[in-house]
């Protein structure tokens, strides 16, 4: 997939990592350590800078008091991301109502460019 991004330095990149119990079950492809390998290695390939690196281990998707995802979401607000990178939309939260909201409303309401 080609992703054009227009001057990668204007973004402050937030990379958010969840794995639950349910997940491992899938297969290593999951794992927080290669999750955060992929987000990692896309990045650096369109020259992005990573604000900080959002981690919910052990935490369900289907619930969205996560303490990483909170934080992340107090950093938004707080304008100091304006960029949210998941491996997938699963990612971000199992909950597709909940989950489609951050993606199509919330995220776009603060001007947060998101790519999963």
């Amino acid at each position: 997939m080609y992703l054009e991004i227009s001057n990668p330095m204007d973004y402050h990149v937030a990379l958010y990592i969840r794995l639950s119990k349910e997940d491992e079950t899938e297969g290593p492809s999951q794992s927080v350590t290669n999750q955060k390998s992929l987000l990692k290695e896309f990045v650096q390939q369109h020259h992005l800078s990573v604000y900080d690196i959002y981690v919910d281990d052990g935490w369900s998707g289907t619930n969205f008091e996560r303490p990483d995802f909170q934080r992340m979401i107090k950093d938004i607000e707080a304008k100091k991301v304006n960029m949210v990178i998941t491996k997938d939309l699963s990612r971000l939260g199992r909950d597709m109502r909940e989950a489609s909201y951050y993606a199509e409303q919330f995220f776009p309401e603060h001007d947060i460019h998101y790519i999963a």
